[in-house]
C-alpha cells in the first residue's frame, strides 16, 4: 500500500466544507485541519503509486474551495 500526504491550501471561508468533503472520499484515510502554510492535510492510501495522481486530480482538486495542493508520496515498503 502506498501512502501520500496531500497538503492543501484552502479559501478560508471554505475550510470546514473542504474538510467535510474530503472525509467522504474513497482512498482518503485521514483528514486534518492544520496550522501553518497549509490549511488541511489529507492522507491517501492506494494500492499503487500510479493511482495517487488520479485520486488527487479526480477527487481532491475538484473540491470547491481548494486553491492548491502539494503531495508527498512515501517510499513503498521493502
Amino acid at each position: 500500500m502506498i501512502k501520500a500526504f496531500v497538503l492543501i491550501v484552502v479559501d478560508p471561508a471554505e475550510t470546514q466544507n473542504v474538510f467535510n468533503s474530503l472525509q467522504n472520499v474513497d482512498g482518503i484515510s485521514e483528514v486534518y485541519q492544520v496550522m501553518g502554510p497549509y490549511d488541511i492535510m489529507a492522507v491517501i492510501e492506494a494500492p499503487s503509486i500510479t493511482q495517487v495522481p488520479t485520486l488527487i486530480s479526480q477527487y481532491v482538486r475538484v473540491v470547491e474551495g481548494i486553491e492548491s495542493t502539494t503531495t508527498c508520496v512515501t517510499f513503498p515498503e521493502a
